[in-house]
């Protein structure tokens, strides 16, 4: 087994050489744009390091998880858009440095660039790579569609939301570790535990997005504290607030929430979400999804000196600070 930085390595090599033969023509540079702004590309390292962990060949893996790092950069494209985002990992989201038809276009190339990646696989596995892949791309898209009829929605329930950030978020972590098990011919039973690891690693991973967003160090997080209040976003924090508030508590959320703001509403919505004490019950809900996830990774029968690795990381991705 290699390390996590080892497979990070691989990948950024990978895309360097992705990157290097793209045409040198306009539809192009955003794509390479968005893939230098980095982030921690956990997602093909994820596949990497699932191909490890059953024996089988990395370097088959490869163009398959570098398909899986594109696409979730042209869904963090076209999301930008659809959020009116003007930052993306601290720097200018493509949509604001070039314009919308640019970054729509580019995000179109990216989709099939990652489907001809994700595919580039021996053809005994490309069946199960396919439906894997295709179901995956849908309930992403899905995730997202929530996601945006959630904003002029009043009564999201909380259910709802886990419902949105396993289809927006987790089923792409999911995927990638799945992706790699079968690549490397791992038994249908443990592929799927490793995918159900993965599913709820990643819900966990986006409930602690959502009180970094508000709790966070803006200058490690890259991009603004607060961002989510000031969007309006539904996220775990918001709904818990509403669930837990009292009369006057709701109204001057909800007054917030059907109105602009800059500094003096983050402060206002913060100070509630301190007053019921919602990062501390986010936190035990990220926590209960960790915990599913690592009982998931238990039963998997393999040496667990081999399975340290996915350990550290589902840690490490817990203990994060941005």
């Amino acid at each position: 087994m290699k390390t996590i930085i080892e497979y990070q390595e691989i990948v950024a090599k990978e895309i360097e050489k992705f990157q290097a033969e793209n045409k040198e023509f306009s539809l192009y540079d955003p794509v390479n744009y968005i893939l230098d702004i980095g982030g921690k590309r956990l997602r093909p390292v994820l596949t990497l390091l699932a191909t490890d962990l059953f024996g089988g060949k990395i370097s088959e893996s490869i163009k398959p998880s570098l398909g899986i790092e594109v696409f979730h950069n042209f869904t963090l494209l076209h999301d930008d858009i659809m959020d009116n985002a003007p930052l993306r990992r601290g720097q200018v989201t493509v949509h604001e440095k070039w314009n919308i038809n640019a970054a729509i276009l580019s995000g179109d190339v990216m989709f099939v660039q990652a489907f001809s990646l994700v595919t580039s696989c021996k053809s005994e596995f490309l069946r199960d790579v396919l439906d894997l892949f295709n179901v995956t791309a849908i309930e992403v898209c899905e995730g997202q569609q929530h996601d945006m009829d959630f904003e002029t929605r009043n009564d999201v329930s909380i259910e709802e939301y886990i419902e949105m950030i396993r289809l927006k978020t987790s089923v792409l972590v999911a995927c990638a570790l799945k992706l790699g098990a079968i690549l490397a011919k791992a038994p249908k039973d443990d592929a799927q535990k490793l995918y159900d690891f993965g599913l709820n690693l990643g819900i966990a991973f986006q409930i602690k997005d959502d009180i970094l967003d508000v709790f966070g160090d803006a200058s490690l997080v890259g991009k603004k504290v607060g961002g989510d209040i000031l969007a309006n976003k539904k996220t775990y924090l918001l709904l818990k607030a509403l669930e837990d508030g009292n009369d006057q508590q709701n109204t001057t959320l909800n007054t917030w929430l059907s109105r602009d703001g800059g500094t003096e509403k983050v402060e206002a919505v913060t100070e509630i979400f301190e007053e019921l004490s919602v990062k501390e019950k986010a936190d035990e809900v990220m926590n209960q999804y960790y915990q599913k996830s690592i009982e998931a990774l238990d039963s998997i029968q393999i040496d667990v000196t081999k399975k340290k690795y996915l350990y550290d990381f589902a840690e490490s991705l817990m203990n994060r600070t941005f």
